[in-house]
């Protein structure tokens, strides 16, 4: 379960999660993964403003939140470990989108050895504070 990889295109910053799945059917004997995706919108978000990158966090949540939860996936179990799933979704867009405030928001709930860990880069003025 990883999210693969985020690009902004105009108005969406796009991110895939890997979520390990089994394809639900009585007569698949072997389990398949399968990629799960979505596009998280920027459209009409100004990425400098605190408020809009507030914004753009709560919806990279809710889609890592879908994603890796139950998100009514037709024909797929649902992952393993939602939580980490999640967690790994969640700082992979973070990692990706390489914007610093975003990564200080992440920051508030987890801790600067998580985000090391995930590949974070931690911005200067939050590393010289800790």
């Amino acid at each position: 379960m990883v999210m693969k990889t985020a690009l902004w295109t105009t108005g969406t910053l796009w991110a895939t999660i890997i979520v390990s799945a089994l394809v639900a059917g009585n007569a698949v004997a072997a389990s398949q993964s399968v990629d799960v995706s979505a596009p998280i919108n920027t459209s009409g978000l100004d990425l400098s403003r605190p408020a809009d990158v507030r914004t753009l966090y709560k919806r990279i949540k809710g889609t890592a939140e879908y994603l890796c939860g139950t998100s009514n996936r037709v024909g797929l179990a649902p992952a393993d470990d939602p939580k980490g799933c999640y967690e790994k979704a969640l700082a992979d867009a973070i990692r990706s989108a390489r914007l610093p405030m975003l990564t200080r928001l992440y920051l508030n709930t987890h801790s600067l050895q998580e985000a090391t860990a995930r590949g974070i880069e931690i911005p200067p003025q939050v590393s010289a504070r800790n």
